[in-house]
């Protein structure tokens, strides 16, 4: 599962690829958590266990997809 943080006065997101197991509905919930103000920093940890934080305050946006391989490209349907 990919997930692409935007970030405020910065040209590029941060973009992190999770364990394909990881719990969709608790990542939401630890998004939402930073986006009220409930925590300071938002951690996630990648694949291969590394983790990555992000401070709330500049979080612009946030996408979660699929991973990377899983992406179709063209008219196919």
């Amino acid at each position: 599962m990919d997930l692409r943080i935007g970030v405020t006065q910065s040209p590029r997101e941060v973009s992190v690829e999770l364990p394909d197991d990881t719990d969709r509905e608790a990542l939401k919930a630890q998004i939402d958590a930073a986006l009220t103000g409930a925590v300071d920093v938002l951690w996630v940890t990648d694949k291969k266990n590394r983790q990555v934080a992000v401070s709330a305050a500049k979080i612009a946006y946030v996408e979660i997809g699929t991973a990377e391989g899983d992406r179709k490209i063209g008219f196919g349907g």
